[in-house]
């Protein structure tokens, strides 16, 4: 069928077969359908939506487009974890050490930024040396000797995904049900992890605004792994409040990251982790309760375990262990400035949204696809939500390259809200959907 009646058909709302599918997704792989095309096919999809159908033929022509691992290409229990996305979550770089310390492997592909919100690919590279681009072989040894690798697709692993996911960050169709759904499960499931815990985002900061769409994003992805053979369970979490810890930006992150492993960092940050590290060690039965899988993360947070695997997969992966210990060597711009409180009163709200587009025009984030981002730029949260502020206290701590233009100081004095009674705390973790 001729690409431009594929996109006509999805444009008036028809449902496309599965190998009409499966031959435009291959035709675009290999350059005989232009961004131009690709780009009108995913707003034809963006507005009119896909079938079940669609989005199962959808990401089995993305799964199909390259190389892929099974859970018996490992040696014993696999689990994985994927966020869709939201402003300050660094939860996986953390969180993949923290349970192969544990005894389960955790065979990680990962992205890079979309739009508003950070790619974890882009912070792992902020480490000097640092790559994320190992070939299966390398992939299979780093996993098997440390526990965990964390990669991003190659030319060979989804490339229908790495170039449609790069083509989603600059057409403006990120927020579509169908495309994430593919996107995520598609890398997911190649990359042959057998257990799979999912941290759906929902909120003003996140690409799900609502509880049910989250829930329905979140259904129609447990649905795609459990056909697969996958065991996948998803969390809604979170992403309204304020951002997750209290780094936004590249090198800032992976220092935040860190910091959690060595048993400091953020509360909300903690919390999250160990929450999503205690679903994917009981899915991988190297637990038998959500509190025995609990005490297990504590303790190699405790001990220095799972910091040991990070410095041990960090040196793997080509990059400088020295870097991500204290006092840290990493990429981060001196130069600085601090923006302080206008009035007296408690934080009642931190909009991630605003601070993960004033991240992106720092440069710490991309608005083409073919943007580099800069590691060394990025914000720090001073306060969070439910905080007690006077006039004139730091509220955030900005890291630039260029002196920022005053209307971008002014738009991140505007994500903090402060009025007189303090709020009641709102919850970090939503809903839990099992199938």
């Amino acid at each position: 069928m001729l690409t431009p009646v594929v996109i006509q058909k999805k444009r008036d709302g028809e449902e496309l077969p599965p190998e009409i599918i499966n031959d435009f997704i291959d035709a675009y792989v290999h350059d005989k359908i232009p961004d131009y095309q690709a780009a009108a096919f995913l707003m034809a999809v963006y507005f009119k939506g896909m079938t079940d159908t669609e989005t199962a033929a959808l990401t089995q022509a993305m799964m199909d487009s390259g190389d892929r691992f099974e859970p018996s290409d490992f040696n014993g229990s696999t689990a994985d974890k994927h966020s869709t996305g939201g402003v300050g979550d660094k939860i996986s770089i953390p969180l993949a050490p923290l349970v192969a310390s544990c005894g389960v492997k955790v065979p990680m592909m990962s992205g890079r930024g979309l739009g508003h919100t950070g790619g974890t690919l882009d912070k792992l590279e902020s480490i000097p040396g640092f790559t994320t681009q190992l070939d299966r072989k390398q992939f299979l040894n780093v996993l098997n000797t440390v526990g965990a690798a964390m990669i991003g697709q190659t030319d060979r692993m989804v490339p229908a995904d790495r170039k449609l996911y790069a083509l989603r960050d600059v057409t403006a169709t990120v927020e579509c049900i169908p495309l994430i759904a593919a996107s995520i499960m598609s890398k997911k499931i190649a990359a042959g992890p057998q257990n799979l815990i999912l941290d759906v985002k929902v909120g003003r900061g996140a690409f799900m605004k609502t509880a049910d769409d989250a829930r329905k994003l979140a259904r129609a992805m447990v649905a795609i792994g459990t056909a697969h053979g996958r065991t996948v369970q998803a969390r809604l979490t979170d992403m309204h409040t304020q951002p997750l810890g209290c780094m936004i930006g590249n090198s800032l992150e992976i220092i935040e990251s860190a910091e959690l492993l060595q048993g400091r960092g953020p509360d909300d940050l903690r919390e999250l982790t160990l929450t999503l590290a205690a679903d994917m060690l009981v899915m991988a039965e190297a637990a038998d309760s959500t509190e025995s899988a609990r005490s297990m993360l504590t303790d190699k947070l405790e001990s220095g375990a799972a910091m040991d695997v990070f410095l041990k997969m960090v040196e793997a992966q080509g990059g400088d262990p020295s870097s991500v210990t204290p006092p840290y060597s990493l990429p981060v711009s001196t130069r600085t400035i601090t923006l302080s409180a206008k009035k007296t009163g408690y934080i009642q709200g931190i909009n991630p949204m605003t601070l993960g587009l004033a991240a992106v025009e720092l440069g710490a984030g991309r608005s083409r696809k073919e943007d580099d981002v800069n590691p060394e730029v990025g914000l720090e949260l001073l306060v969070k939500t439910g905080d007690s502020i006077s006039s004139g206290q730091d509220l955030i701590r900005i890291y630039y390259a260029k002196p920022p233009e005053q209307s971008l100081f002014e738009t991140i004095q505007s994500a903090f809200e402060i009025g007189q009674n303090k709020p009641d705390s709102a919850p970090l973790l939503l809903d839990h959907i099992v199938s």
